[in-house]
């Protein structure tokens, strides 16, 4: 009893601390918020800002740190530190920073490559006040339409119809219009989904707590006293939708969005569903003038701090002492390298990258390293594929949402088929397509294309279909590349002429594919991978949260981004968040909140209520 008692006392001190005990300052104090300055869409006028090419001179001197990766889990954490007078430099081995919230245009259509929608963005909420103050004010974001996404499931004969809402009154009673006799399942689905995701706090106080508190509430079974969110992570989605109801296709809505973490309903933890269950409960937004006004607005806070973001910067080794702390970065220039000093070096390169690629080799064998990569898996590796069509949206019947797209309603089967009939037969047929118009959900896209419209598609696609290419030149593979591309093309088009009628053939002003091993040359992932380290049940492990926090065993070696906390936008910039936390002695998730309070409450007072 006084084991417990003490336990517990102990337990309260470091929750008052990680709550309380901060020291270090705050990127939130100040309201940066400047007036909306007009949008630039003149990609020269941009480039000079996403396009800056390292050459040594452009090295800022005095740096506090180098971030490794300008995806949003690097670039969010560079403005974060920037925003306290810290001097960051963000390396990026792409020629546009951004990661993959990059943008690319072919004759004369702008692509996005990863951002199709966000959740949580309400004014006023911690997530937006956020986002607004790390670009000062100048990003915005349209809502998508509600419904913000369709389910089809079945062949063209037998296509069933499920429009999702927002709004947990909405979700559900639009559910139970389609679903007469599922009210029950409904309301419990819902239930658990908000109760399980609104308590990932749990995760970010696991990685903040000293290591032996944290193995202690695990190992005592207390954690999942305390956190339902942990009580529910054992637990796969298939298990929980299964035992709600008998009906195959309400299971499938209930699951249809695992596509947004890349794994099976029965190998995924619904803690993991759970979190993009709630997140897209809340509504669904898209960045208004594309996702490349992410990193155009937030570079400048960057540069204003001294630092400096800078691409064509392959990194290829991390630097250390002799007392084996990093010390700074070598970039490959050419044949040359070039090294850059600072006192910490922080990675969102990814897990396997950091450790595998860029450690030397007696740093990569210690037990800490190999600890930590034996208990993750490369993630699932994804097709997309980019439609330039002539036509306005209402021509083509394009919508500010998304429609998922499956053959049958037990994606289990339907997917491991899939993936076990092997490439040749699999291509030739696409048993779930995910289909968006980011022309369709940005309101400025007509001032920049009138009369054009753009379409992107995503589904799997193993990396081993397509390994035997990758060490050809990227934009000059072989025929045999080129050939099995233009099979899954065929495929998907063949769905998207189905499902969207106002498109046809002498539409299609342009179109192409991104493989996996487009991936593993643009946004190095090492095997295609598009949501990083697999997000299977071993993710939400409390030990696996515990052990994957933002310092690594190396000293002034650092992680940030979706491998340290979830994939995604929202999860990669949580994982900037954490290690921000770590970087500035304070918790800056509570500092999200109570800007969000200020905010608020500035606003009611400007309207007079």
């Amino acid at each position: 009893m006084i084991a417990v008692l003490l336990f517990f006392a102990v337990l309260g001190f470091f929750a008052f601390k990680y709550v309380y005990g901060n020291s270090g300052p705050n990127p939130f104090e100040k309201d940066t918020r400047e007036p909306l300055r007009k949008m630039v869409h003149d990609k020269k006028e941009k480039n000079k800002v996403l396009k800056q090419g390292f050459v040594a001179s452009k090295v800022p001197e005095n740096l506090d740190a180098i971030i490794i990766g300008s995806g949003i889990g690097g670039l969010g954490l560079a403005v974060l530190l920037a925003k306290v007078g810290k001097r960051v430099l963000v390396l990026e081995q792409h020629d546009r920073a951004g990661g993959c919230c990059h943008t690319f245009t072919e004759k004369g259509f702008e692509f996005d490559v990863g951002i199709h929608y966000v959740g949580e963005l309400s004014e006023n909420t911690p997530f937006y006040c956020m986002l607004d103050q790390m670009t000062n004010g100048q990003l915005k974001w349209e809502p998508l339409e509600n419904p913000f996404d369709v389910v089809l499931l079945g062949p063209p004969g037998n296509r069933r119809k499920y429009p999702i809402y927002s709004g947990k009154a909405r979700f559900t009673e639009e559910l139970k219009k389609r679903f007469p006799g599922e009210e029950k399942a409904i309301d419990e689905f819902t239930r658990l989904s908000m109760k399980t995701g609104n308590g990932i706090w749990m995760a970010a106080m696991l990685k903040h707590m000293p290591v032996m508190v944290a193995k202690f509430l695990i190992s005592s079974g207390l954690l999942k006293l305390v956190s339902f969110f942990y009580k529910m992570a054992p637990r796969t989605l298939s298990e929980v939708v299964n035992g709600l109801t008998d009906n195959k296709d309400l299971r499938a809505v209930f699951t249809y969005i695992f596509g947004t973490y890349g794994n099976l309903p029965k190998d995924v933890s619904f803690s993991m569903h759970s979190l993009i269950t709630a997140h897209y409960m809340r509504g669904a937004w898209y960045p208004k003038g594309g996702s490349s006004q992410i990193a155009y607005n937030m570079i400048p806070i960057v540069e204003k701090a001294g630092g400096a973001v800078l691409v064509r910067a392959p990194v290829n080794r991390i630097l250390f002492n002799s007392a084996k702390e990093a010390c700074g970065v070598s970039v490959l220039k050419g044949q040359e390298e070039v090294h850059i000093h600072a006192p910490m070096v922080i990675s969102n390169a990814g897990l396997y990258n950091t450790y595998e690629k860029l450690l030397p080799k007696e740093l990569q064998a210690t037990p800490a390293i190999q600890k930590q990569l034996s208990m993750v898996n490369h993630g699932g590796s994804g097709l997309s594929i980019f439609l330039g069509l002539n036509g306005t949206k209402e021509e083509l019947g394009l919508k500010a949402d998304n429609y998922w797209i499956f053959s049958e309603n037990n994606y289990n089967e339907m997917l491991e088929s899939y993936f076990q009939g092997g490439r040749e037969e699999s291509c030739k047929k696409m048993p779930v397509l995910f289909a968006s118009s980011p022309s369709a959900k940005d309101s400025t896209w007509t001032e920049r294309s009138p009369g054009k419209s753009t379409l992107t598609l995503v589904s799997f696609a193993p990396y081993e279909w397509f390994e035997e290419w990758k060490d050809e030149k990227v934009t000059n593979r072989s025929a045999e590349y080129k050939a099995l591309k233009q099979k899954f093309i065929d495929a998907a088009l063949e769905v998207v002429l189905e499902v969207f009628p106002k498109i046809t053939r002498d539409k299609i002003e342009y179109v192409d594919a991104g493989t996996p091993l487009t991936n593993m040359h643009y946004i190095a992932a090492p095997k295609g991978e598009v949501y990083g380290i697999d997000h299977g049940m071993a993710r939400f492990d409390p030990e696996f949260t515990t052990l994957m926090r933002p310092q690594t065993p190396l000293k002034n070696l650092y992680l940030t981004g979706q491998d340290l906390f979830t994939c995604g936008f929202a999860g990669a910039l949580a994982g900037a968040m954490s290690c921000g936390s770590v970087i500035l002695n304070r918790n800056l998730h509570l500092d999200a909140i109570a800007l969000a309070r200020r905010m608020k409450h500035l606003s009611k007072k400007l309207k007079g209520e």
